[in-house]
């Protein structure tokens, strides 16, 4: 085994397990939220499904307002007690409460002004809609406080088997529903019974993993609730102006525009979520390991973490280059033929999207959420001036270049702090970057070759294994990847495996 294999080995056995089940739960919602969409989109129209991205949009965004950074102040004082499992109870009592609070509030709130909005958007069939998504913020808070506690433990088999149980359900409900008749509504409270029914399933979980003292909802907290609370407001702040970032374009577009335009842009981004995963599920492996306990923050692990992600995203940005019209064309259908452009847009995003996650989520952990107030606030502040200013003069492709402007800001400076704080090296990530990229050029005109439009299945075929094969011995040739690595890795997920299948069985 080479050095770099060898590093990748001395991260601990807790990183790479866990972060194998990050990525088994990311894959599994992504490829139901994938199969959901397309059927959303084909089903419900530009028109109807504009509508529930609306919908959705809004609900996100109050999303916030039932977290409060309440869910990342609690895993991280979970992860820093992790061994004491009455402190744990303890935290995720207390963090419990506090949601299901805000969470109340919040559904209300929306559930009463669901026709005021639509009546602002000009849209009479987005009243319904609304009322789903406002009921499903309760599941939806439930299971967001139940995943941030079992990531903080280290334990995300059981993540795995709640999204997995959320996502089949959600859909099966949804695609029932719109089947029924019920349209864009229908799409809405299929995610209400999706997250309903998960967030029982999850309690039951909570309480065999760390007893009922999780559930101790009429627990005071003294200190403890004081110390999540304090936490929670500077996160709050970054969590609002984050989602903030991740939802005015389709807001925008949808006010300046029409819903037809917001359907437009807002498909391809659920589209690519799934890409963010990998980086997603680092965080969660890598996360906890830079809490503030007895023990050193495990850099090591943050900085090939970070390394290979650089690789695979420099993977999957040539084909949202080359191949987004037949992408959207084939995924998305042909009245989403403006979606391409949005795609091929979004490179930028996508290329940074997973990097940002790891490295954000770090900074959490190590207690740092202060310093990310003003980086999300003017992250933005960029995106919507940027909307402002393009939307009128070139429409909704204008959503993705403040997007990408904005994100650019945001991801370095998360690496500041973590470079500040703990010590992480810039170089090797540079370096990373400038090999990868020469392995992606490579690949790029692979693609370029095979075509651009009209694609057969044999083209599809062919064309992307080709692809994948020269961006692989890309990295090989230019010294980026060894065959230790390679061996080892192989030899990781071998182990992995099975012990994912099994993750899969009844809770």
């Amino acid at each position: 085994m080479d050095d770099r294999a060898a590093e990748w080995s001395a991260t601990g056995e807790g990183v790479g397990r866990n972060t194998g089940f990050a990525l088994a739960t990311q894959l599994t919602t992504s490829l139901f939220t994938a199969a959901l969409t397309i059927f959303l989109v084909r089903a419900l129209g530009p028109h109807g499904y504009g509508v529930f991205a609306l919908a959705l949009g809004l609900g996100v965004l109050l999303e916030v307002l039932t977290n409060l950074g309440i869910g990342q102040a609690t895993a991280r004082f979970i992860a820093e007690t992790r061994d004491d499992p009455r402190e744990v109870a303890s935290s995720m009592a207390l963090g419990l409460k506090l949601r299901l609070i805000a969470a109340g509030v919040v559904c209300l709130g929306l559930f009463a002004a669901a026709g005021p909005i639509a009546s602002a958007y000009d849209s009479p069939r987005l009243t319904w809609p609304l009322r789903g998504i406002a009921i499903a913020l309760i599941g939806q808070t439930v299971m967001g406080l139940l995943l941030s506690s079992f990531e903080a433990l280290g334990r995300i088999s059981m993540s795995l088997k709640l999204v997995f149980s959320e996502s089949a359900i959600e859909t099966a409900a949804s695609v029932g529903l719109v089947l029924l008749g019920a349209g864009a509504a229908g799409a809405a409270f299929g995610r209400t019974v999706g997250y309903g029914l998960a967030a029982v399933l999850g309690l039951s979980m909570a309480i065999r993993l760390v007893g009922r003292g999780a559930l101790a909802l009429r627990t005071g907290g003294g200190g403890r609730l004081r110390r999540i609370a304090a936490y929670a407001g500077a996160l709050v702040i970054v969590d609002g102006a984050y989602v903030g970032f991740t939802q005015i374009d389709v807001l925008l577009i949808g006010a300046m525009i029409s819903t037809t335009s917001a359907g437009l842009f807002q498909a391809p981004l659920r589209l690519i979520t799934f890409l963010h995963y990998p980086g997603r599920a680092l965080a969660a492996g890598i996360g906890p390991q830079l809490a503030r306990t007895s023990a050193a923050p495990n850099v090591a692990a943050l900085q090939l973490g970070l390394r290979y992600l650089v690789i695979l995203n420099a993977a999957i940005v040539p084909g949202t280059l080359v191949w987004a019209g037949p992408i959207a064309d084939l995924v998305l259908g042909g009245e989403f033929g403006k979606s391409a452009q949005v795609l091929r847009a979004l490179a930028p995003y996508i290329f940074l999207s997973g990097i940002g996650a790891l490295l954000s989520i770090g900074v959490n952990y190590l207690g740092e959420a202060r310093r990310r107030i003003p980086i999300a606030i003017v992250t933005l502040l960029i995106n919507f001036l940027i909307d402002l200013t393009l939307i009128p003069k070139i429409g909704i492709v204008a959503g993705a270049i403040g997007t990408d402007v904005a994100y650019g800001l945001y991801v370095p400076a998360h690496f500041w702090i973590c470079k500040r704080m703990i010590g992480l090296s810039l170089r090797p990530i540079l370096v990373t970057f400038i090999r990868s990229a020469i392995a992606a050029s490579a690949m790029a005109g692979v693609l370029l070759v095979v075509g651009t439009a009209n694609l057969s299945a044999g083209d599809w075929l062919a064309g992307g294994t080709a692809a994948v094969a020269v961006f692989c011995a890309g990295l090989v040739l230019v010294g980026e990847v060894t065959w230790g690595e390679v061996v080892a890795i192989r030899a990781r997920l071998s182990r992995a495996l099975p012990k994912l299948r099994a993750a899969k069985g009844p809770a």
